[in-house]
């Protein structure tokens, strides 16, 4: 059951972040995603992460170690291959459709749990965008807090 108050407006704070290029794998962008939440001065609410881009995705993963960015990004290349006969859409190069099957996989957006003021990650998760193109150029997120 939905309960509607009389005169309430949720509180909301969005951002839209340009990140520079990356090279193929997962970069993390924690920092900047945590910087946003912080500067909506909500202490309770959701952080909802949106990726503008259907070549490259977003993830939480462990960011104690870098070796998962890298297994991960090793086992994803060896699962969709760039240059797959299968494929027919290589106007843009062999690493075009695959990253495209990539990002279905593994998707563009997020919803992180903000708790005083802070996102609510576990001890060892952070926020990677993951970059499946060898020369993408910059990417665009937006960042929304609600509470």
């Amino acid at each position: 059951m939905l309960l509607a108050y009389p005169g309430y407006m949720p509180a909301m704070h969005q951002v839209v972040l340009s990140l520079p290029p990356a090279r193929r794998g997962l970069s993390e962008i924690t920092g900047r995603i945590a910087a946003a939440v912080s500067s909506a001065g909500l202490r309770t609410g959701l952080c909802h992460v949106f990726l503008h881009h259907t070549s490259a995705s977003l993830t939480i993963q462990e960011n104690a170690d870098r070796d998962v960015q890298v297994d991960l990004e090793a086992f994803l290349s060896r699962l969709v291959r760039d240059g797959d006969p299968l494929f027919t859409h290589t106007a843009e190069g062999p690493d075009d459709m695959s990253a495209h099957v990539k990002a279905a996989l593994t998707g563009c957006s997020l919803t992180i749990p903000v708790t005083d003021g802070r996102l609510a990650l576990g001890t060892w998760q952070g926020v990677y965008l993951w970059e499946h193109r060898d020369h993408a150029g910059g990417r665009r997120v937006t960042v929304t807090v609600w509470a």
